[in-house]
């Protein structure tokens, strides 16, 4: 194995083991009523995160979900603001306002987290057609499921995309559930990836649960987009280990399908390998677990400790500020 291969590997599971660390935190919160918010778990989809976002610097872009904060990590967006955010303290990505369906922390290129399923794909590509016109450089990546798929502003996006040959690479994340409808059932096409051909551009299905595996496929994407050779779509496979929302008990999942993915879990997945080919030993595994450890205890206590947001905050960072003046009389 090349050494930077070795590194990237090594990369990937420090940024998942935080996306782990993280989740666990904020399920424990929430089970214990320390704190009450919507929440979407990412448990199984950590590896695809951070292998996707190893590709990417911090002036390119990111677009996801209100599933979306293993990508938020992955990406950059420092975990004491983004912890903040969820938390509803003015310290937060966008002061307590978003909430973690629309977190934004544009020096990381976290631009969007979109509440909407699929409305983050048009926006993608209005980010990409800024870049393509600007000459900057910089490669949008766009996050969704497999539900988002089906609907009419994923096709317009590729199809525009694709024609003006954008720089954005579109990454479906396929958990195999759209909210509580099985792929299957609602899905008619058998690989999300398939669909890239009716548009002209490339479309790759990969494992999202093996880090090489979606290095290798994320890696092509980026740089053709990067080259200007246009869109790509890459459906990573991958599996959602809680229900759609935090307190779904998810029982319309198949038993025998939930356990084989419990046992294909992709961290531990990647732990073993790490030590099995040689890139890292038990020890420097431990010491990057403790540590995503720590950061997360940190910043969940720099989250609560932080203030409410005031009520000046109601009228601030709006497009403009409110004018109130009396009817005059015809």
């Amino acid at each position: 194995m090349a050494d930077s291969d070795r590194t990237s590997l090594l990369s990937v599971y420090r940024t998942a083991a935080l996306i782990k660390a993280a989740d666990e935190k904020l399920r424990g919160l929430l089970t214990s009523g320390e704190l009450a918010v919507a929440y979407y778990s990412p448990r199984g989809q950590e590896v695809l995160a951070a292998a996707t976002s190893a590709h990417l610097d911090a002036q390119d872009y990111l677009v996801t979900t209100y599933r979306g904060i293993h990508d938020q990590i992955a990406k950059g967006a420092p975990l004491d603001l983004l912890f903040a955010e969820i938390f509803g303290r003015v310290t937060g990505t966008c002061k307590g306002k978003g909430g973690p369906m629309h977190v934004t922390h544009p020096s990381t290129g976290v631009m969007v987290t979109t509440g909407i399923v699929g409305s983050g794909l048009p926006i993608a590509v209005g980010l990409a057609t800024s870049s393509s016109i600007r000459g900057d450089g910089r490669v949008t990546v766009v996050c969704f499921g497999d539900g988002a798929s089906n609907i009419g502003a994923f096709h317009e996006a590729l199809n525009l995309a694709a024609v003006w040959k954008l720089p954005v690479v579109f990454v479906c994340q396929n958990n195999l559930y759209a909210e509580s409808t099985r792929y299957a059932d609602g899905t008619s096409a058998a690989r999300i990836a398939d669909r890239a051909v009716g548009y002209g551009i490339p479309g790759e299905r990969v494992d999202g649960n093996d880090a090489a595996a979606t290095l290798d496929v994320v890696g092509r994407a980026v740089a053709r987009a990067r080259a200007g050779e246009g869109p790509t779509l890459v459906e990573a496979v991958t599996y959602r280990f809680m229900g759609h929302y935090f307190g779904d008990p998810g029982a319309y999942m198949d038993a025998d399908e939930y356990a084989a993915a419990l046992a294909r879990d992709p961290v531990p997945a990647l732990r073993a390998r790490l030590i099995a080919d040689g890139v890292a030993d038990e020890a420097t595994l431990a010491d990057i677990e403790a540590e995503a450890t720590a950061k997360v205890e940190a910043a969940a206590a720099f989250a609560a400790d932080s203030p409410l947001p005031g009520v000046a905050e109601l009228t601030s960072d709006v497009y403009r500020e409110a004018v109130y003046h009396e009817e005059v009389p015809a």
